[in-house]
């Protein structure tokens, strides 16, 4: 790192040698993937479907191509302290380029694949980037775009040929000249491959990832390769992880649970890393890949839960009969087993004869059977939606971290699922509460400061301790609860206290709710914008003989409206009445990334949201019952339109049990008068 970056990552404390005296320095990344070469070399590490045919490396090839592309890149010009951009899907070739640039003690700085030009613009500027690997042509397209504004982007490092092969532009090389050239350097430099192999130490950057910045610019998260290797070896010790695992890559590799599974753990626990073809192939991959471990986030097993429903009432009315008879029957069954009460022999026996006529089926449908290690992160998963995945017989749990501490600070054991904790730390992680009631995490996979940031990382970081920001508390188990952002912490008109994360994260508990924001910082009363998800409310939409032809015309539905309300509803019967949702909107198409409403991982950005639907807000606070709302929208070339939507707005009625409360209330209150 250059002395400008060291500084800013080890901000206000000791050197990186005295922090973590007990690294060893040769404790990296590249070192074990030369143990696994050494000592498993024909094991299979990599799979990659291509045209529908799996391509497989085992770690012997996975290693010569590392060491082949990082000559390459080092002949090109690529000198330590250099950041890199990767910007693309999941691909072989950006996981060894990534590690080339690594062993060249420079530091691959991912970027997800949908993000805009002026997005990964900036990134570059901040970062002063000067290389560049991209997945293919799209990529490469948006890069050239950048660079007729940035010309210190002196190199892009392409994998897939189609249309770029033999009409490069300049400055613009494909992966394999990379790695052809460098091929002939270490034939023709017997001593290069251990060279190459013994540079990086264990305190240096493995990775530059990026918080989601919503509230502002990202800031970079330098993970060196002690914090990662240090995070994979308290979640085996867990038996989080194991060695030999069967793992399917499609998270963006810009995650940091992307970097932590596919490459630190997969490197460390030897196991065989499975890319699918594509995005849009990833469910159906996944069946043939047949994992023994799998991570996903809510919304994604919650897709998982609406397909599988779609399947069901599209199957014969003898599968419709067996999944109705026994599905409710191990959910309500899962149910009372997370309560402690055990199945009696009968239930047992029912649940084998389940397992073989609906469970298993399902599973292996889905490419699940094997799963040992299925698990969910990133916000609150619904309940609806965890029962059923573990009334599968799946021991889905839960885990909790950020990209400041490689996303592994506290997870579910398997003997200990709540549904509503994220579960005890990590071996050698420490978790404890602020004053405020933030939570508060030590140990040697917290990062050592933001890229560039000395004030966000003195911010951050006090006496060794990470302020994650996240509101939560601990109960006497041990187990964590989060509740969600301290900085969201805001009161109504009246002075009721409240997280909007924490009410929003119950809501999208229905896989009905794509995205909602939670309005009521001094107002009167809370309400809601609702982002419906099309899928699910467009199936319940046909079944329920319910026309529409866009996304626009299905969220104003009055029907669409009865079935937002009630979820609303069902959630107001678990809120003090001070903080029930009294008037929502249905939006007229979800939010978008690309319009700067959430981050690419679908966290909120609040106050783009206030400024977007300022008019829709004011009219929720109104008496209005619709509104005339002006969209604004951009063309592919850059010109924008408007399009105006009539939108309604409704009052949520209270429940019946709401109603009972209320009129047992008004009962006391006259009897004491």
């Amino acid at each position: 790192m250059s002395a400008e970056r060291q500084a800013a990552a080890d901000a206000g404390g000791a050197a990186p040698e005295a922090r973590h005296a007990n690294w060893q320095a040769d404790d990296t990344l590249l070192n074990h993937l030369a143990r696994n070469a050494r000592e498993v070399p024909d094991r299979v590490a990599l799979r990659e479907r291509d045209h529908g045919i799996w391509q497989e490396y085992t770690w012997a090839e996975y290693l010569d191509r590392v060491l082949a592309v990082a000559a390459g890149l080092e002949q090109y010009g690529l000198k330590p302290e250099d950041t890199v951009l990767v910007v693309g899907d999941n691909r072989p070739a950006l996981y060894f380029a990534m590690l080339s640039a690594v062993a060249l003690r420079a530091v691959p700085s991912p970027a997800y694949p949908d993000a805009t030009p002026q997005e990964i613009g900036e990134q570059m500027k901040r970062e002063g980037i000067r290389f560049a690997l991209a997945e293919d042509q799209e990529q490469v397209d948006k890069l050239l775009e950048i660079r007729a504004g940035y010309p210190e982007l002196e190199l892009i490092v392409y994998d897939d040929p189609r249309g770029l092969k033999g009409k490069e532009p300049a400055g613009v090389v494909g992966f394999e000249t990379i790695a052809a050239a460098g091929r002939t350097r270490l034939q023709a430099e017997p001593k290069l491959r251990d060279d190459l192999l013994g540079r990086s130490s264990v305190h240096d950057v493995a990775v530059l990832l990026h918080s989601s910045g919503t509230t502002g610019a990202p800031k970079g998260i330098p993970i060196k390769h002690g914090h990662i290797l240090f995070a994979v070896r308290n979640a085996a010790q867990a038996e989080y992880f194991r060695e030999g695992e069967v793992h399917m890559a499609y998270l963006p590799m810009a995650w940091v649970g992307d970097f932590t599974f596919s490459v630190g753990a997969a490197i460390l626990l030897r196991f065989s890393v499975n890319i699918p073809e594509t995005q849009e192939t990833a469910l159906n991959d996944l069946r043939e890949i047949a994992p023994t471990l799998y991570f996903s986030s809510p919304r994604a097993w919650s897709n998982m839960l609406t397909r599988i429903q779609v399947g069901i009432d599209e199957s014969t009315p003898f599968k419709r009969w067996l999944y109705n008879r026994f599905m409710p029957f191990a959910v309500e069954l899962e149910r009372r087993r997370l309560q402690g009460r055990a199945p009696g022999a009968g239930e047992r026996l029912w649940r084998a004869l389940g397992e073989f006529l609906v469970y298993g089926p399902i599973k292996d449908q889905l490419g699940l059977r094997r799963v040992g290690r299925p698990y969910t992160a990133g916000e609150a998963i619904g309940e609806e939606v965890f029962l059923f995945f573990r009334a599968l017989g799946l021991d889905l749990r839960q885990f909790y971290g950020q990209t400041e501490n490689c996303a592994l600070a506290a997870a579910q054991g398997p003997g200990s699922v709540k549904l509503h904790t994220v579960g005890k730390p990590f071996p050698g992680v420490e978790v404890r509460l602020s004053d405020n009631g933030e939570v508060l995490v030590k140990g040697d996979n917290v990062f050592d400061g933001y890229f560039q940031r000395p004030d966000a990382t003195a911010e951050t970081l006090v006496d060794g301790w990470l302020h994650t920001g996240d509101a939560g508390y601990l109960e006497d188990d041990g187990q964590l609860v989060v509740l969600g952002r301290v900085s969201e912490v805001v009161y109504t008109a009246a002075g009721e206290r409240f997280i909007p994360t924490f009410i929003e994260n119950r809501i999208k508990f229905s896989h009905f709710i794509r995205d909602i924001c939670i309005l009521g910082e001094g107002r009167a009363h809370l309400a809601a914008i609702v982002c419906v998800d099309i899928d699910a409310v467009g199936h319940w939409a046909e079944e329920q003989g319910v026309p529409y032809t866009s996304y626009a015309d299905l969220s104003q539905q009055d029907a669409v409206y009865d079935l937002v309300e009630g979820v609303l509803r069902r959630t107001n019967e678990t809120l003090p009445e001070g903080l029930q949702i009294r008037r929502f909107i249905n939006l007229h198409k979800p939010f978008d990334p690309d319009d700067g409403e959430v981050t690419r991982t679908r966290k909120l950005r609040r106050n783009v949201i206030d400024d977007h639907y300022r008019p829709i807000i004011d009219a929720l606070y109104s008496a209005d019952d619709q509104i005339e709302y002006k969209a604004t929208f951009t063309y592919e070339t850059g010109e924008t339109g408007e399009l105006t939507r009539q939108l309604h707005l409704r009052d949520v009625t209270p429940g019946q049990a709401a109603q009972t409360a209320h009129a047992n209330r008004a009962e006391t209150h006259r009897a004491a008068q």
